[in-house]
């Protein structure tokens, strides 16, 4: 890892970056260029709320992909419960007459969510081993 990764905050310094996969509810096709990028702008918002960069997001007609930089202090969980309310509310708020043939009620998303980690070239083996061969203490 480069030191220019690096992030630094008074007591830590830090590179975490996940990838968050959301699902339409259903897996219903409603997202078009106009939503995908309202999402993307709610989305920004929500994480520069929170201390989050967006490193990369992007999407299909079924689910979006964000690339997020999360600091430590940050619980993915409410973040990303944070992430899925405002966008929901909002597009729900502007997009509803377009989403609302395939959606119906107050859910824009699936409950579930993917959270991967991503690392910055270095593998789990890599880290294990690094921590493995580290000397003791006599």
């Amino acid at each position: 890892m480069s030191k220019t990764a690096l992030r630094s905050h008074p007591h830590c310094v830090f590179n975490m970056k996940c990838h968050l996969v959301l699902v339409v509810a259903y897996r219903r096709e409603v997202i078009t260029p106009a939503i995908l990028g309202d999402l993307e702008k709610h989305l920004r918002h929500v994480c520069e709320l929170s201390d989050v960069g967006v490193v990369e997001f992007s999407g299909e007609t079924d689910h979006v992909h964000a690339l997020l930089e999360i600091h430590p202090s940050v619980m993915p969980a409410k973040l990303i419960n944070s992430i899925k309310t405002v966008t929901s509310r909002r597009i729900r708020k502007d997009h509803g007459e377009t989403i609302k043939p395939k959606l119906w009620g107050d859910r824009f998303w699936s409950r579930s969510y993917c959270l991967l980690s991503v690392g910055d070239g270095a593998t789990t083996d890599i880290i294990k081993r690094y921590i493995e061969n580290q000397s003791r203490p006599p």
